[in-house]
């Protein structure tokens, strides 16, 4: 009969392997979310056709997001027919997001040595929550739209966490080897 810890390795991904993807999720993310910064008025406006025609529109209209979506294409029209360069700074918002997912292929090639970044990475989650909540008050959006702009900051540190727990096991394991 064979022992089971002996095949552990067949059975269990490496963990460099699970952080990698963690982070490769997490680095998907910070793209896609820079990314689709840019084109925003395009966006919102496919968005408000999409909730007008679709089975979604009675719930859209419940819950308050068709009339707040539309206000806010219609705000960004308006803006971006008189003052253009305002758009400006969700350019600089994309970018920083682009920017900030680079800075994490350090620890996606070596984990423990740039460990640091994922605490950077902990660190601008939790600060999204009062970010949202305090900025979003002040500029008047409604509540649930700030509760699911805090939900990116908690979301986004579950794998950053994951990958904080896999790096510690990994330096007890070498420190123990």
């Amino acid at each position: 009969m064979e022992h089971p810890r002996l095949f552990t390795h067949m059975t269990q991904p490496d963990p460099v392997r699970r952080i990698r993807f963690w982070l490769a999720l997490f680095i998907a993310g910070l793209v896609l979310s820079g990314i689709t910064a840019f084109p925003l008025q395009t966006e919102l406006t496919w968005l408000v056709s999409l909730l007008h025609a679709s089975p979604f529109r009675p719930i859209a209209e419940v819950a308050h997001l068709l009339p707040w979506i539309a206000r806010v294409n219609d705000a960004l029209h308006a803006t971006n027919a008189t003052y253009p360069f305002l758009a400006y700074g969700t350019d600089w918002l994309a970018f920083a997001h682009l920017v900030i997912a680079v800075a994490f292929v350090g620890p996606l090639i070596d984990p423990v040595r740039n460990k640091w970044v994922i605490t950077f990475g902990l660190i601008a989650c939790a600060s999204v929550i009062p970010l949202a909540l305090i900025a979003g008050h002040v500029r008047g959006i409604p509540i649930a739209w700030r509760l699911i702009d805090c939900s990116f900051g908690a979301f986004g540190a579950i794998p950053l966490l994951l990958c904080r727990s896999m790096i510690a096991k990994l330096e007890s394991k070498n420190a123990s080897s």
